[in-house]
């Protein structure tokens, strides 16, 4: 390979990972409900990328990383079973220290009810959400995850419509609504 096309490939990867590193990391997170895990992850399927041909990506970049991304996610939680099997416990994540204004405080709770939710969801529904909100189309979710574009699209909905009707969320939607204000009769 001559000096241009290494040169042209390091840009190209430099910009895909610039392009697709934080979604792959909060999918990952998402699916391993690990931070540092999910970035050991995202770079297992950097170094996947770094490894392949280019030229035979271009068109299908991020489907293909997400594709790598989650099926090393499913091995690593695959191992974290085996692991807890044999009563091998994993060591505790930290929290990190950071002030709790009130938007902040008002977000994370928003945030854990939805969170709340999404866990209720089906595993299946779950991961078409989790990739429908990263931006990807059905057709891509379908090359991700193996499954046909009709099955997704049906998980997608199904998965909404219980987003809708969650107790949590008919309650935080409820909570928002501003009241009817009656007239005082004279």
């Amino acid at each position: 390979m001559n000096d241009t096309a290494v040169a042209d490939r390091r840009e190209w990867v430099l910009s895909v990972l610039d392009a697709y590193e934080s979604r792959l990391t909060r999918y990952a997170s998402r699916l391993l409900a690990d931070e540092d895990g999910a970035r050991d992850v995202v770079q297992h399927a950097f170094l996947k990328l770094c490894d392949r041909g280019s030229d035979e990506l271009r068109e299908r970049v991020g489907p293909w990383l997400f594709t790598v991304c989650r099926n090393r996610a499913v091995d690593v939680l695959r191992q974290r079973s085996a692991a807890a099997s044999l009563d091998v416990s994993e060591a505790p994540v930290a929290e990190s220290s950071e002030p709790d204004p009130a938007d902040t405080a008002e977000r994370r709770d928003l945030h854990a009810c939805l969170a709340a939710a999404l866990a209720d969801l089906p595993a299946a529904q779950r991961e078409a959400v989790d990739l429908w909100t990263e931006g990807f189309t059905h057709r891509e979710i379908a090359e991700i995850t193996g499954r046909k574009e009709g099955h997704i699209r049906v998980l997608v909905h199904r998965a909404l419509k219980s987003l809708r009707e969650h107790p949590v969320a008919r309650q935080m939607m409820s909570a928002g609504r501003p009241r009817k204000q009656t007239s005082p009769t004279a």
